[in-house]
Protein backbone atom coordinates (compact mmCIF):
# COMPACT_ATOMS: atom_id res chain seq x y z
CA UNK A 1 0.00 0.00 0.00
CA UNK A 2 1.31 3.49 -0.86
CA UNK A 3 0.84 5.87 1.26
CA UNK A 4 0.99 9.66 0.94
CA UNK A 5 3.40 12.15 2.74
CA UNK A 6 1.83 15.03 4.43
CA UNK A 7 4.09 17.49 5.85
CA UNK A 8 3.20 20.70 8.22
CA UNK A 9 5.87 23.04 8.76
CA UNK A 10 8.38 24.04 10.05
CA UNK A 11 7.36 26.99 9.43
CA UNK A 12 2.99 27.19 8.80
CA UNK A 13 0.26 29.36 9.53
CA UNK A 14 -1.13 26.86 12.37
CA UNK A 15 2.28 26.76 14.13
CA UNK A 16 2.50 29.82 16.01
CA UNK A 17 6.41 28.49 16.41
CA UNK A 18 8.29 26.41 14.22
CA UNK A 19 8.01 22.55 14.50
CA UNK A 20 8.22 19.81 11.52
CA UNK A 21 5.13 17.36 11.25
CA UNK A 22 4.97 14.37 8.79
CA UNK A 23 1.71 12.62 8.72
CA UNK A 24 1.33 9.44 6.43
CA UNK A 25 -1.95 9.49 4.77
CA UNK A 26 -3.83 6.41 3.39
CA UNK A 27 -6.75 8.36 1.85
CA UNK A 28 -7.44 11.04 4.85
CA UNK A 29 -6.54 8.60 7.42
CA UNK A 30 -3.67 9.18 9.15
CA UNK A 31 -1.61 6.37 9.84
CA UNK A 32 0.96 6.94 11.17
CA UNK A 33 2.78 10.61 12.45
CA UNK A 34 6.29 11.70 13.21
CA UNK A 35 7.56 14.98 14.77
CA UNK A 36 10.94 16.87 14.33
CA UNK A 37 12.39 19.21 16.67
CA UNK A 38 14.88 21.53 17.26
CA UNK A 39 14.40 24.59 15.39
CA UNK A 40 14.19 26.65 18.08
CA UNK A 41 17.18 26.72 20.17
CA UNK A 42 18.43 29.53 22.08
CA UNK A 43 20.96 28.47 24.29
CA UNK A 44 18.79 29.00 27.69
CA UNK A 45 20.91 26.25 29.81
CA UNK A 46 24.18 27.54 28.83
CA UNK A 47 23.38 31.68 29.16
CA UNK A 48 22.61 30.63 32.75
CA UNK A 49 25.81 29.05 33.11
CA UNK A 50 27.25 33.13 32.87
CA UNK A 51 24.73 34.57 35.01
CA UNK A 52 24.63 34.81 38.68
CA UNK A 53 22.12 32.86 40.93
CA UNK A 54 20.14 35.79 41.19
CA UNK A 55 20.26 36.71 37.37
CA UNK A 56 19.06 32.98 35.93
CA UNK A 57 15.46 33.60 37.21
CA UNK A 58 15.00 37.02 34.71
CA UNK A 59 16.43 34.63 31.70
CA UNK A 60 14.38 31.64 32.33
CA UNK A 61 11.15 33.88 32.35
CA UNK A 62 11.81 34.28 28.61
CA UNK A 63 11.84 30.60 27.64
CA UNK A 64 8.25 31.07 26.95
CA UNK A 65 6.19 34.07 27.78
CA UNK A 66 2.64 32.12 28.95
CA UNK A 67 4.76 29.74 31.53
CA UNK A 68 6.93 32.83 32.35
CA UNK A 69 6.63 31.79 36.05
CA UNK A 70 6.90 28.12 35.49
CA UNK A 71 10.33 27.73 34.71
CA UNK A 72 11.72 30.31 37.36
CA UNK A 73 9.36 28.57 39.93
CA UNK A 74 10.66 25.07 39.02
CA UNK A 75 14.84 27.09 39.03
CA UNK A 76 13.75 28.45 42.51
CA UNK A 77 12.75 25.24 43.80
CA UNK A 78 15.85 23.45 42.64
CA UNK A 79 18.35 26.07 44.18
CA UNK A 80 16.15 25.83 47.77
CA UNK A 81 16.90 22.02 46.82
CA UNK A 82 20.65 22.59 46.32
CA UNK A 83 20.67 24.86 49.70
CA UNK A 84 18.32 22.61 51.85
CA UNK A 85 16.06 25.81 53.19
CA UNK A 86 12.70 26.39 53.66
CA UNK A 87 11.16 30.09 52.78
CA UNK A 88 8.83 32.11 54.76
CA UNK A 89 5.05 31.76 54.45
CA UNK A 90 4.24 34.84 52.72
CA UNK A 91 6.64 34.33 50.13
CA UNK A 92 5.23 30.81 49.47
CA UNK A 93 1.81 32.17 49.04
CA UNK A 94 3.15 34.98 46.73
CA UNK A 95 4.79 32.60 44.57
CA UNK A 96 1.96 30.22 44.54
CA UNK A 97 -0.81 32.81 44.15
CA UNK A 98 1.14 33.67 41.02
CA UNK A 99 1.52 29.99 39.68
CA UNK A 100 -2.26 29.87 39.99
CA UNK A 101 -2.64 32.74 38.45
CA UNK A 102 -0.17 32.02 35.55
CA UNK A 103 -2.57 29.18 34.94
CA UNK A 104 -5.94 30.43 34.43
CA UNK A 105 -4.90 32.83 32.37
CA UNK A 106 -2.76 30.16 29.92
CA UNK A 107 -5.91 27.69 30.22
CA UNK A 108 -8.46 30.63 28.95
CA UNK A 109 -5.69 30.99 26.31
CA UNK A 110 -6.29 27.67 25.02
CA UNK A 111 -9.77 27.92 25.16
CA UNK A 112 -9.79 30.60 23.06
CA UNK A 113 -7.63 29.22 20.57
CA UNK A 114 -9.29 25.97 20.58
CA UNK A 115 -12.71 27.68 20.25
CA UNK A 116 -10.76 29.49 16.96
CA UNK A 117 -9.88 25.89 15.72
CA UNK A 118 -13.13 24.22 15.07
CA UNK A 119 -15.03 27.66 13.86
CA UNK A 120 -16.64 29.23 17.57
CA UNK A 121 -14.57 32.39 17.03
CA UNK A 122 -17.03 33.91 19.58
CA UNK A 123 -15.56 31.45 22.48
CA UNK A 124 -12.10 32.81 21.04
CA UNK A 125 -13.32 36.56 21.88
CA UNK A 126 -14.88 35.87 25.17
CA UNK A 127 -11.80 33.58 26.60
CA UNK A 128 -9.64 36.05 25.46
CA UNK A 129 -11.86 39.03 27.20
CA UNK A 130 -11.64 37.34 30.80
CA UNK A 131 -7.75 36.45 30.27
CA UNK A 132 -7.52 40.26 29.92
CA UNK A 133 -8.73 40.48 33.68
CA UNK A 134 -6.22 38.04 35.05
CA UNK A 135 -3.25 39.80 33.00
CA UNK A 136 -4.52 43.49 34.76
CA UNK A 137 -5.16 41.72 38.37
CA UNK A 138 -1.02 40.16 37.39
CA UNK A 139 -0.16 43.44 37.01
CA UNK A 140 -1.93 45.04 39.77
CA UNK A 141 -0.29 42.08 42.11
CA UNK A 142 3.09 41.38 40.56
CA UNK A 143 3.85 44.44 38.47
CA UNK A 144 3.58 42.95 35.11
CA UNK A 145 1.29 41.37 33.15
CA UNK A 146 3.73 38.43 31.92
CA UNK A 147 7.36 38.09 32.95
CA UNK A 148 6.08 38.68 36.88
CA UNK A 149 9.79 38.47 37.95
CA UNK A 150 7.89 36.83 41.20
CA UNK A 151 10.49 34.15 42.24
CA UNK A 152 13.87 34.82 43.24
CA UNK A 153 15.66 31.83 45.18
CA UNK A 154 14.65 32.38 49.13
CA UNK A 155 11.64 33.69 48.28
CA UNK A 156 9.64 35.92 46.31
CA UNK A 157 10.79 39.09 44.84
CA UNK A 158 8.18 41.28 45.25
CA UNK A 159 5.68 41.79 48.05
CA UNK A 160 1.65 42.48 47.30
CA UNK A 161 -0.93 44.76 48.63
CA UNK A 162 -3.96 44.52 49.96
CA UNK A 163 -5.54 46.99 47.30
CA UNK A 164 -4.12 44.51 44.18
CA UNK A 165 -5.61 41.52 46.25
CA UNK A 166 -8.93 42.98 46.64
CA UNK A 167 -8.80 44.23 42.55
CA UNK A 168 -7.73 40.43 42.29
CA UNK A 169 -10.58 38.78 44.31
CA UNK A 170 -12.94 40.73 41.55
CA UNK A 171 -10.96 39.64 38.46
CA UNK A 172 -11.62 36.07 39.87
CA UNK A 173 -15.21 36.38 40.51
CA UNK A 174 -15.82 37.83 37.53
CA UNK A 175 -13.89 34.73 35.29
CA UNK A 176 -15.66 32.55 38.09
CA UNK A 177 -18.62 33.09 36.70
CA UNK A 178 -17.16 33.52 32.70
CA UNK A 179 -15.24 30.12 33.19
CA UNK A 180 -19.11 28.04 34.69
CA UNK A 181 -20.19 29.68 31.37
CA UNK A 182 -17.57 27.98 29.04
CA UNK A 183 -18.18 24.34 31.28
CA UNK A 184 -22.06 24.44 30.03
CA UNK A 185 -21.03 24.91 26.44
CA UNK A 186 -18.10 22.58 26.44
CA UNK A 187 -20.80 20.04 28.65
CA UNK A 188 -23.96 21.19 25.96
CA UNK A 189 -23.54 21.73 22.58
CA UNK A 190 -24.35 18.64 20.63
CA UNK A 191 -22.05 20.32 18.25
CA UNK A 192 -18.72 20.50 20.43
CA UNK A 193 -19.56 16.81 21.31
CA UNK A 194 -19.65 15.65 17.61
CA UNK A 195 -16.27 17.27 17.23
CA UNK A 196 -14.36 16.35 20.05
CA UNK A 197 -15.66 13.10 21.29
CA UNK A 198 -13.75 9.89 20.74
CA UNK A 199 -11.38 12.09 18.56
CA UNK A 200 -7.52 11.66 19.12
CA UNK A 201 -7.62 9.20 22.44
CA UNK A 202 -5.12 8.79 24.53
CA UNK A 203 -5.33 5.44 26.87
CA UNK A 204 -4.21 5.29 29.99
CA UNK A 205 -1.40 2.80 29.09
CA UNK A 206 -0.53 4.60 26.45
CA UNK A 207 -0.18 7.95 28.65
CA UNK A 208 1.84 5.88 31.14
CA UNK A 209 3.83 4.20 28.63
CA UNK A 210 4.89 7.93 26.40
CA UNK A 211 5.33 10.06 30.26
CA UNK A 212 2.63 12.35 29.26
CA UNK A 213 2.04 15.24 31.76
CA UNK A 214 -0.70 17.66 32.72
CA UNK A 215 -3.88 17.89 31.19
CA UNK A 216 -2.56 15.76 28.54
CA UNK A 217 -2.45 12.94 30.95
CA UNK A 218 -5.10 13.34 33.56
CA UNK A 219 -8.07 13.33 30.85
CA UNK A 220 -6.57 9.73 30.30
CA UNK A 221 -7.11 8.41 33.99
CA UNK A 222 -3.47 9.46 35.11
CA UNK A 223 -3.40 11.08 38.87
CA UNK A 224 -0.12 12.50 38.63
CA UNK A 225 -0.11 16.75 39.71
CA UNK A 226 3.30 17.97 41.43
CA UNK A 227 1.04 19.98 43.77
CA UNK A 228 -0.46 17.30 45.11
CA UNK A 229 2.00 14.15 44.38
CA UNK A 230 5.00 16.15 45.97
CA UNK A 231 3.63 19.55 47.26
CA UNK A 232 6.21 22.80 47.81
CA UNK A 233 5.36 25.91 49.24
CA UNK A 234 1.57 26.61 49.69
CA UNK A 235 0.45 23.78 48.00
CA UNK A 236 0.69 21.35 51.35
CA UNK A 237 -1.69 23.77 53.23
CA UNK A 238 -4.26 24.31 50.18
CA UNK A 239 -4.85 20.50 49.84
CA UNK A 240 -5.17 19.89 53.80
CA UNK A 241 -7.62 22.75 53.79
CA UNK A 242 -9.05 21.17 50.66
CA UNK A 243 -9.22 24.50 48.86
CA UNK A 244 -8.82 22.91 45.46
CA UNK A 245 -8.76 19.10 44.06
CA UNK A 246 -6.98 17.36 40.92
CA UNK A 247 -9.05 16.72 38.37
CA UNK A 248 -8.59 13.69 36.38
CA UNK A 249 -10.98 12.25 33.77
CA UNK A 250 -11.06 8.97 32.22
CA UNK A 251 -11.85 9.15 28.14
CA UNK A 252 -8.59 10.61 27.20
CA UNK A 253 -10.22 12.43 23.87
CA UNK A 254 -9.98 15.88 22.92
CA UNK A 255 -13.83 16.47 24.73
CA UNK A 256 -11.68 15.35 27.95
CA UNK A 257 -8.44 17.50 27.15
CA UNK A 258 -10.84 20.61 26.72
CA UNK A 259 -13.28 19.81 29.87
CA UNK A 260 -10.54 19.12 32.08
CA UNK A 261 -9.04 22.47 30.98
CA UNK A 262 -12.11 24.30 32.00
CA UNK A 263 -12.73 22.18 35.27
CA UNK A 264 -9.09 23.31 36.58
CA UNK A 265 -9.64 26.79 35.57
CA UNK A 266 -12.39 26.70 37.95
CA UNK A 267 -10.57 24.95 40.84
CA UNK A 268 -7.64 27.11 39.98
CA UNK A 269 -9.59 30.43 40.91
CA UNK A 270 -11.18 28.78 44.12
CA UNK A 271 -6.97 27.93 45.32
CA UNK A 272 -6.29 32.18 44.03
CA UNK A 273 -8.93 32.84 46.23
CA UNK A 274 -8.30 30.70 49.32
CA UNK A 275 -4.56 31.99 49.33
CA UNK A 276 -5.51 35.83 49.29
CA UNK A 277 -7.60 35.34 52.15
CA UNK A 278 -5.20 32.95 54.65
CA UNK A 279 -2.30 35.27 52.93
CA UNK A 280 -0.18 35.41 56.14
CA UNK A 281 2.05 38.64 57.54
CA UNK A 282 5.59 38.67 57.68
CA UNK A 283 9.05 38.69 55.56
CA UNK A 284 8.89 37.20 52.07
CA UNK A 285 12.35 36.24 51.27
CA UNK A 286 14.86 34.72 53.79
CA UNK A 287 17.77 36.82 51.72
CA UNK A 288 20.31 33.73 50.15
CA UNK A 289 23.78 34.32 49.97
CA UNK A 290 26.90 32.20 48.91
CA UNK A 291 25.59 29.17 47.43
CA UNK A 292 27.75 25.82 48.29
CA UNK A 293 29.19 23.37 46.06
CA UNK A 294 26.47 20.76 45.45
CA UNK A 295 23.18 19.83 43.08
CA UNK A 296 19.96 20.32 43.38
CA UNK A 297 16.26 19.64 41.63
CA UNK A 298 12.86 21.23 41.37
CA UNK A 299 9.56 20.79 39.54
CA UNK A 300 6.56 22.52 39.29
CA UNK A 301 3.08 21.80 37.81
CA UNK A 302 3.08 24.47 35.03
CA UNK A 303 -0.21 24.87 33.04
CA UNK A 304 0.98 22.38 30.34
CA UNK A 305 2.47 19.70 33.10
CA UNK A 306 5.57 19.17 35.32
CA UNK A 307 8.31 21.08 34.53
CA UNK A 308 11.64 20.26 35.91
CA UNK A 309 15.14 22.45 36.58
CA UNK A 310 18.43 20.88 37.70
CA UNK A 311 21.15 23.08 39.14
CA UNK A 312 24.61 22.03 39.89
CA UNK A 313 27.03 24.42 41.91
CA UNK A 314 31.11 24.22 41.83
CA UNK A 315 30.24 27.46 45.10
CA UNK A 316 30.91 30.09 42.81
CA UNK A 317 28.70 32.86 42.44
CA UNK A 318 26.75 31.11 39.09
CA UNK A 319 25.42 27.88 38.09
CA UNK A 320 28.11 25.44 36.14
CA UNK A 321 25.34 23.77 35.13
CA UNK A 322 21.57 23.96 34.41
CA UNK A 323 19.03 21.66 33.09
CA UNK A 324 15.94 22.29 31.81
CA UNK A 325 12.81 19.84 30.69
CA UNK A 326 9.59 21.43 30.04
CA UNK A 327 6.61 19.15 29.78
CA UNK A 328 5.73 19.83 26.02
CA UNK A 329 8.83 17.57 25.79
CA UNK A 330 7.24 14.39 26.94
CA UNK A 331 4.16 15.32 25.58
CA UNK A 332 4.71 15.17 21.94
CA UNK A 333 5.14 11.78 21.08
CA UNK A 334 1.82 11.10 22.37
CA UNK A 335 1.01 12.03 18.64
CA UNK A 336 2.45 8.54 17.48
CA UNK A 337 -0.89 6.96 19.97
CA UNK A 338 -3.66 9.82 19.40
CA UNK A 339 -3.17 10.55 15.81
CA UNK A 340 -3.10 7.43 13.73
CA UNK A 341 -6.75 6.03 13.07
CA UNK A 342 -7.71 9.55 12.75
CA UNK A 343 -9.38 11.59 9.62
CA UNK A 344 -6.57 14.18 8.76
CA UNK A 345 -9.18 17.21 8.93
CA UNK A 346 -9.17 16.31 12.62
CA UNK A 347 -5.10 16.04 13.06
CA UNK A 348 -5.19 20.29 14.13
CA UNK A 349 -7.02 19.43 17.02
CA UNK A 350 -5.41 16.52 18.53
CA UNK A 351 -2.16 18.62 18.19
CA UNK A 352 -3.56 21.75 19.79
CA UNK A 353 -5.37 18.84 22.57
CA UNK A 354 -1.88 18.91 24.17
CA UNK A 355 -1.21 22.63 24.02
CA UNK A 356 2.20 22.26 22.89
CA UNK A 357 4.99 25.19 23.59
CA UNK A 358 7.76 24.49 20.70
CA UNK A 359 9.93 26.94 22.59
CA UNK A 360 9.18 25.55 25.75
CA UNK A 361 10.94 22.20 24.39
CA UNK A 362 13.23 23.32 21.74
CA UNK A 363 16.92 22.15 22.92
CA UNK A 364 19.18 21.27 20.18
CA UNK A 365 21.05 22.69 17.37
CA UNK A 366 24.63 22.49 16.20
CA UNK A 367 26.23 24.41 14.03
CA UNK A 368 28.98 22.80 12.10
CA UNK A 369 31.32 23.73 8.89
CA UNK A 370 28.48 26.27 8.09
CA UNK A 371 26.25 23.25 8.07
CA UNK A 372 23.49 22.55 10.31
CA UNK A 373 24.03 18.96 11.63
CA UNK A 374 20.94 17.18 13.14
CA UNK A 375 21.78 14.98 16.61
CA UNK A 376 20.34 11.61 17.34
CA UNK A 377 19.61 9.79 20.87
CA UNK A 378 22.94 8.49 20.83
CA UNK A 379 24.49 11.77 19.96
CA UNK A 380 23.04 13.34 22.96
CA UNK A 381 23.15 10.94 25.04
CA UNK A 382 27.26 10.58 24.52
CA UNK A 383 27.25 14.71 24.98
CA UNK A 384 25.43 14.75 27.90
CA UNK A 385 28.18 11.64 29.17
CA UNK A 386 31.20 13.61 28.15
CA UNK A 387 29.98 16.94 29.99
CA UNK A 388 29.02 15.01 33.16
CA UNK A 389 32.62 13.05 33.72
CA UNK A 390 33.88 16.32 32.74
CA UNK A 391 32.70 17.76 35.85
CA UNK A 392 32.63 15.06 38.05
CA UNK A 393 36.76 15.19 37.14
CA UNK A 394 37.00 18.61 37.79
CA UNK A 395 35.25 17.81 41.34
CA UNK A 396 37.44 14.62 42.51
CA UNK A 397 34.72 12.89 41.96
CA UNK A 398 34.49 9.18 41.06
CA UNK A 399 32.76 8.40 37.41
CA UNK A 400 30.38 5.46 37.09
CA UNK A 401 29.40 6.47 33.52
CA UNK A 402 32.44 4.86 31.33
CA UNK A 403 30.17 1.73 30.41
CA UNK A 404 27.92 4.31 28.72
Amino acid sequence: MKKTILPIGPYHPLLEEPEFFTFYLDGETVVDVDVRIGYNHRGHEKLATGLTWDQVPFLVERICGICSTSHPYAYVLAVEDLLDIKIPPRGQFIRSLIGEMERIHSHLLWLGLAGHFIGYNTVWMWAWRYREEILDACEKLIGNRNHYAACRPGGARRDVTPEAMDFTMGALDSNEKATKMFLGAVSDDPVIHKRLKNVGILTKEDAIAYSALGPTSRPSGVRWDVRESDPYDAYGASLDAKAWKVIVLENGDVFDKAALRVLETLESIYLCRWLIENMPDGDIDIHVGNIPEGEGCGHHEAPRGEVFHYVRSDGSNKPIRHKVRAPTFNNLPTYKASCPGEQIADVALITAAIDPCYCCTERVGVVADNRHTTLNQNDLLKLSVEKTMEIEKKLGMKSNLAKF
